[in-house]
């Protein structure tokens, strides 16, 4: 019986033991992550996002807000854990120490005489022939005639002082950390038991692991589908059209699940007529136009209507079923856009380049959607601005009919309007274009919010003086962000948007003339903590080969962490140096949720001819141009709409050709 009281104490120990071992530390981890993570992401505080209860600290929203799978679960394992720690303290019981002196109720010292009186005192109350109950006789004989022997026989004093105990040293009592049904083994309960131990620790640790590792061998890390990724490999092209970059999008997996019901065919009818502008139909054959339209892939056709009803500001139009597809839609979007974008500037043989057209079309895509109410036919001329709507749609406030009234002021490019200073600004939007005070203090907010890119990056040969054909070239230098209100680490202004949004920007080294990204890499701002860590380790790493002194090392280290504080970014990429000639190459940094905040600089590199031996030759400069490092660093300039459908490229009707013909169109030898 006392083994079983020691294995059903020590199972609830042996379990308190297992949980405590990974909870404790990942406890205390998750508490250092809280109390160390900056909380000051600025979010927009104009009048419209305030409205729209996008970021409402309500009860119910920090509720939602802890409620993730994560937290509930290390919260039901610490209420376990507190309950098994009861139990423990309730069930256990202290050690008895042998003491036979205060089982006798007397003094140590205390004489023979004493000790005989006592006993015979306790024997009157205890002994079975004067006390019938069991507890009694059993206290009788493990204590007080135990006690008396230890106090008067020889043999069991001498084994009192050296073990503590009359009778001699004592076992020691083990247990085993089962429960006791667990134990009893005998006949059919047996059986049941191994049953249950092997179904619970065996079949069902298999089961879930199977179910686990077939539903993520779906997804990518990204939590895409692995079929997404596939489509978007084999429909992206290098001459693939901005406009068109829509047709590629719309066909992820994740889209092609969504249900499509019969009641969902008038409110897509309805949906048509008010978003058919936006469907690049050819009008001289409309009808024709309409009928192929609508025998695509239901799924695809219900997806792209979606996506032009949150582009045009047609949502509020659908019924509640759509509203819940058009919201997973939504939800998904930025993910898929993201890996979208990789597989454009995804290096692809033969001289292991991206490409750069549909590139600028997923981020004019991302813009829109992100942005809601930028159709990609806001980005042509009109309202009276010369470069299309759209910038100034994500203002808050703002319309098609208000642009025309700035236009009067001749504020005809979203430039104009931003370099105007805030009084001025105040002044032309409540003269001119009738807005409140508050209304006109919701768009600087808005415009206080908007980042501004600026670059300091250069191209070298790692230890070399200049650049020859078959190097390895290093892209090494900072990309900073700066804001009006100072902030690094800010969301977006997209009040229709339903979800939490980070902004990342994509840094792109490309050549324009051929369609080819030589570089790509994403770049966020907004964790700090790891750019604090990355970083100086690469400065320390690059410093050190260099054979820099210590004093100069920890300088570096110490300016690169004074950099990242104030909003840079690290940006390391390495190409390799193409055939002999001088590259007018451009470097873009494309926001994925701001229009019209995207930065471009010119970068002209001068590529040697190899000496036989591998040696270098000395550096071929022209006259007036200054050269350092193989790399001309030109103005910062801003983005210009070269033609309808991008702001960056050409919209030629013709296919950029691949090979060898798009290095010699690029070189100037």
């Amino acid at each position: 019986m006392a083994a079983s009281e020691d294995s059903n104490t020590l199972f609830p120990i042996f379990i308190f033991s297992i949980l405590a071992l990974p909870l404790v530390p990942y406890t205390i981890f998750q508490l250092y992550h809280l109390a160390t993570k900056k909380a000051t992401i600025t979010k927009c505080q104009c009048s419209v996002c305030m409205q729209s209860g996008k970021y409402r600290k309500s009860i119910f929203r920090r509720i939602s807000n802890f409620s993730t799978y994560s937290n509930l679960t290390l919260l039901m394992l610490w209420v376990i854990m507190v309950l098994l720690a009861y139990h423990i303290k309730s069930s256990s019981h202290e050690v008895e120490v042998f003491e036979p002196f205060s089982i006798l109720g007397l003094e140590h010292g205390a004489t023979d005489s004493e000790i005989k009186k006592a006993y015979r005192r306790l024997s009157i109350q205890y002994h079975p022939d004067k006390n019938p109950d069991p507890e009694a006789h059993n206290y009788f004989v493990e204590y007080i005639s135990k006690a008396y022997q230890a106090l008067t026989d020889p043999t069991s004093r001498e084994n009192f002082e050296k073990y503590g105990h009359p009778d001699g040293r004592q076992g020691l009592q083990m247990g085993i950390a089962l429960p006791q049904f667990l134990l009893n083994i005998d006949g059919t309960s047996g059986a049941v038991n191994l049953l249950g131990i092997v179904g619970i620790c065996i079949i069902l640790p298999l089961v879930m692991a199977v179910m686990y590792l077939s539903r993520s061998a779906k997804y990518t890390g990204n939590y895409v589908l692995k079929h997404t990724l596939s489509a978007y490999f084999y429909l992206m092209k290098p001459s693939l059209a901005p406009s068109k970059v829509m047709d590629v999008f719309i066909k992820a997996a994740e889209y092609m699940e969504i249900p499509v019901r019969r009641s969902d065919g008038e409110p897509l009818q309805r949906l048509f007529v008010l978003v058919r502008s936006e469907l690049n139909l050819d009008l001289k054959n409309i009808k024709q136009e309409q009928t192929k339209f609508w025998k695509q892939h239901p799924a695809l056709v219900k997806t792209e209507l979606l996506v032009q009803a949150q582009l045009t500001r047609e949502s509020a139009c659908l019924s509640p079923s759509l509203q819940r597809d058009f919201r997973r839609i939504l939800e998904v979007a930025p993910r898929l856009l993201e890996e979208l974008m990789k597989m454009a500037v995804l290096q692809r043989p033969p001289h292991g380049h991206g490409w750069l057209r549909p590139a600028i079309g997923v981020v004019e895509l991302s813009q829109s959607i992100i942005q809601v109410a930028v159709p990609l036919s806001a980005r042509k001329a009109a309202g009276g601005s010369t470069e299309g709507i759209a910038p100034f749609l994500q203002l808050p406030h703002f319309s098609e009919a208000v642009l025309k009234k700035l236009a009067r002021k001749k504020v005809r490019t979203f430039e104009d309007f931003r370099d105007l200073n805030q009084q001025e600004r105040a002044d032309l939007l409540t003269k001119v274009a009738g807005f409140s005070p508050s209304e006109s203090q919701d768009v600087e907010m808005v415009l206080e919010m908007m980042p501004s890119i600026t670059f300091d990056i250069k191209c070298e040969t790692e230890g070399e003086e200049a650049i020859q054909e078959g190097d390895i070239v290093t892209m090494r230098g900072w990309v900073t962000l700066n804001r009006k209100n100072h902030r690094v680490r800010a969301l977006p202004h997209c009040p229709q948007y339903p979800f939490h949004k980070e902004e990342n920007f994509w840094l792109l080294l490309a050549d324009p003339n051929s369609n080819n990204v030589w570089i790509s890499q994403k770049v966020s701002f907004m964790d700090e903590s790891a750019a604090l860590i990355a970083a100086p380790k690469v400065i320390r790493e690059s410093k050190e080969w260099a054979g820099a002194s210590p004093k100069e090392l920890t300088s570096a280290v110490k300016e690169a962490v004074e950099k990242v504080r104030n909003g840079s970014r690290l940006v390391i990429g390495r190409f390799l140096a193409p055939e002999e000639g001088t590259y007018n190459l451009t470097l873009y940094c494309l926001s994925d949720s701001w229009l019209r905040c995207d930065t471009k600089m010119s970068l002209k590199l001068k590529v040697l001819k190899r000496t036989r031996a591998g040696t270098r030759g000395g550096v071929q400069m022209e006259e007036g141009a200054g050269v350092e490092d193989g790399v001309e660093d030109e103005e910062v300039e801003e983005d210009e709409y070269d033609d309808d459908e991008s702001e960056y490229s050409d919209d030629e009707d013709d296919v950029v050709a691949e090979g060898s013909a798009d290095e010699s169109d690029n070189k100037e030898d």
